[in-house]
């Protein structure tokens, strides 16, 4: 558990900044881009709702997979405890939710956005669905496996953009900020078990 390859004090203040750098990013590209990253962001009743609900499906999955032992997901466990638990246990619930917020709002800023829209334009609205979610599975490609779920978790944020026939980038934000900051508590609770159990 201590031999986190990053430095734990840091971790905290350097994830959020790189995170929010993502929406420098984002802006870059949409001005490239003609898109306005910030276009379909508006607040919306029904896609705050909808975010909240579109969390659940994911976070099940994530309490599912921490029953599987297969070799592969077990790998993806001990890579997360040994990277995010040595940093996340020493904050408060109220900092990963401002982290997770922050990786939420940045990603989808930067993925659905700006990167999905293109794509769809470009090449149609599915190409630009699959190819702007392999994409995003590709930068969390901690090992094979996680490279494919990150791309289907994209892929049903990309849908959840449209749901209700209402284009918001809210409801992924709400999905994404709300089932990271779900995750860290998690990762934090186990890691916290862990820890007391070596001592």
């Amino acid at each position: 558990m201590n031999n986190s390859p990053f430095n734990p004090e840091r971790f905290f203040k350097s994830a959020c900044l790189f995170e929010a750098a993502l929406i420098l990013v984002a802006i870059v590209l949409g001005w490239m881009s003609g898109i306005n990253p910030f276009a379909d962001l508006h607040y919306s009743e029904s896609a705050i709702l909808y975010g909240i609900l579109g969390t659940i499906p994911l976070f099940l999955l994530f309490l599912l997979l921490e029953q599987f032992t297969s070799e592969s997901v077990i790998t993806i466990r001990r890579f997360l405890m040994e990277t995010l638990g040595p940093a996340l246990h020493r904050h408060h619930w109220a900092d990963l939710f401002v982290l997770a917020a922050i990786a939420g709002i940045s990603e989808e800023v930067l993925f659905r956005g700006v990167i999905q829209p293109w794509m769809e334009s470009s090449w149609g609205t599915i190409a630009g669905l699959i190819g702007s979610n392999i994409l995003f599975g590709m930068v969390h490609a901690i090992t094979p496996l996680y490279f494919v779920m990150a791309t289907v978790v994209g892929i049903y944020l990309g849908l959840a953009l449209d749901i209700g026939g209402d284009r918001n980038l809210l409801t992924p934000v709400i999905i994404h900020s709300l089932y990271d900051f779900l995750a860290f508590l998690a990762l934090m609770r186990s890691y916290r078990a862990n820890l007391v159990k070596s001592q």
